[in-house]
């Protein structure tokens, strides 16, 4: 979506006062601190012309207040950069437990908003402590702090607010199902403790918690989540790529919204399809017989 001048102008506008109301200044200080006139600055807070300032004065003010420019003309919803790579570590695992860290904080923020989510594999909260144990060990993470995520998830994921789609390949459930690939060594025990767990759950947060699957031969998706319209994560091993333009937001809500409608296993028949997986991929065959 392309925004024309009228709608950059009054965003600017809107993030104008915004700076100047927080700054604490009056209009002359403050216009004095970027480099204008007090009456450059009436102008451009009356919204009478869809006029931007210079590209000095836009980079002045920012410098100034310490946001970006893309925040400042309305093109993200975050003051700081459009996009960044950070360390899963530093997002995810943190001192204090996993409710104070960043991952945490993205999403208490984006409660009330749609939260869109696209996993590498079995879903965070759907895991059971034995499966987490698994990945953990295989990975080199802190199991206790994966536990107390996988809570935290659920948690989150009752609170009447919530929002959460989460769309996947549905072979990614068979595979585990079979105990193939990445999962080979996960006993059946657990494997089948886990496709019990994960129904269960599946039926008890739905619906603000809901799972489509999508083929993965006709369609593909990294792993990303949208934290509403503030910001998306794009999970690239053990980086994240952090997204908060409002253009790449939008980009990757329309891809989310593709998958959403190629989707053959739709949220309320998630539960029911992975019950099935127990009994020998059961709604899985019904779909597609190998």
């Amino acid at each position: 979506m392309r925004l024309d001048k009228r709608d950059l102008s009054r965003l600017f506008r809107d993030r104008l006062r915004l700076l100047l109301q927080r700054s604490g200044l009056n209009q002359s200080a403050f216009a004095a601190a970027v480099g204008i006139d007090r009456s450059a600055l009436s102008q451009l807070l009356a919204g009478t012309a869809t006029r931007l300032p210079r590209a000095e004065t836009l980079m002045n003010i920012a410098a100034e207040h310490k946001v970006s420019l893309d925040w400042l003309l309305g093109l993200s919803q975050d003051e700081g950069v459009t996009g960044e790579l950070r360390a899963s570590i530093e997002i995810a695992q943190g001192s204090g437990g996993f409710d104070h860290t960043l991952l945490a904080r993205w999403h208490a923020e984006a409660a009330g908003t749609k939260i869109r989510y696209v996993p590498s594999g079995i879903p965070d909260l759907l895991r059971t402590e034995a499966v987490i144990a698994y990945e953990a060990e295989a990975a080199q993470l802190n199991r206790a702090t994966q536990i107390d995520e996988a809570q935290y998830r659920i948690d989150y994921n009752r609170r009447p607010e919530t929002d959460m789609e989460v769309c996947m390949p549905r072979q990614t459930l068979d595979i585990f199902a079979r105990g193939e690939g990445l999962w080979s060594d996960v006993p059946p025990a657990v494997r089948a403790e886990q496709i019990d767990h994960m129904a269960a759950l599946l039926d008890d947060l739905y619906p603000t918690f809901r799972l489509f699957l999508y083929d993965g031969r006709k369609r593909y998706s990294i792993p990303y989540t949208i934290f509403g319209p503030i910001r998306a994560a794009i999970y690239v091993g053990g980086l994240y790529l952090v997204l908060n333009g409002t253009q790449p937001i939008q980009t990757l809500t329309r891809h989310f919204d593709s998958l959403i409608r190629a989707a053959e296993v739709n949220a309320h028949e998630a539960a029911a399809y992975v019950a099935g997986l127990s009994r020998g991929r059961g709604a899985a065959a019904a779909i597609d017989p190998i």
